[in-house]
């Protein structure tokens, strides 16, 4: 049990290392974007959105309306990102056979990768949290929720990554199922607009987006009067859909999948 340990830490400790080295490529993009983004819609167009209503967001500011939503959507694209690139770059390089042949099982490899994607995830939510800090002052209302869905969204990306480094064929295709798939679904999931600001099609539309029910839990933990869907239920199926992903990585991983040629 201790070498397992020894040797889960080691592949987690080196996959960690890989993006905390390199701080410029991983860390201060997202910065300095969201500054970017709580300047523009938060500074300069959030009182045309609000209309002047101190109720148009559940009695708070528009830049804290929109901040659970920037951080799920930097905590989702990074912890998918880390994942994928992750796996696609040792396949590539062909390094990763190293850690295919070491003597690791294939379960703690998932849970390495899985573990270190999550985590970037998560530091890359905590800072746009620390640069929306600057622009509003912050109540947590239900820390309990608010740590679940930051906890369970970003691991659950990091398991969907495994699936798409295995899958990728090239580096176009990480491009597209970031760019072109997960951010589209995070920008229509009422990151910049509230529920209630839509009616009809255009809701129920809305609300088979998955993306939706992410940002309304982590949006339920600092301003639970602006939102529209219950918590708990959210909360359960992601936890459920995260074990379950993980264990399709570890099956795809235990088959060979993209690995073996």
């Amino acid at each position: 049990m201790r070498a397992r340990l020894v040797g889960l830490w080691t592949l987690l400790h080196r996959e960690i290392l890989r993006y905390v080295r390199r701080p410029r490529n991983t860390f201060l993009p997202p910065m300095i974007t969201n500054v970017l983004y709580f300047t523009v819609f938060g500074v300069v167009l959030g009182e045309r959105i609000s209309g002047g209503d101190p109720d148009a967001f559940g009695g708070a500011g528009y830049i804290l309306f929109i901040l659970p939503g920037l951080v799920v959507l930097g905590m989702i694209s990074n912890a998918f990102e880390n994942a994928s690139f992750s796996i696609f770059h040792g396949r590539w390089n062909e390094y990763i056979h190293e850690v295919l042949t070491s003597p690791l099982s294939h379960t703690e490899m998932v849970l390495a990768y899985v573990a270190a994607s999550s985590l970037r995830g998560i530091v890359v939510g905590g800072i746009i949290w620390g640069v929306g800090l600057v622009f509003t002052p912050v109540t947590v209302a239900n820390p309990f929720y608010l740590v679940a869905f930051t906890l369970v969204i970003p691991t659950l990306f990091a398991s969907f990554g495994v699936i798409g480094g295995l899958w990728a064929r090239d580096f176009d295709y990480l491009t597209v199922m970031n760019q072109f798939i997960i951010r589209p679904l995070v920008f229509f999931g009422a990151v910049f607009y509230p529920l209630s600001a839509l009616s009809g099609i255009w809701r129920q539309v809305t609300l088979l987006n998955p993306m939706v029910y992410m940002v309304n839990g982590v949006r339920y933990g600092v301003i639970p009067e602006a939102v529209a869907v219950p918590p708990n239920r959210s909360l359960f199926v992601l936890t459920a859909l995260t074990v379950a992903v993980i264990f399709v990585d570890i099956e795809l991983v235990k088959r060979g999948y993209g690995l073996v040629d």
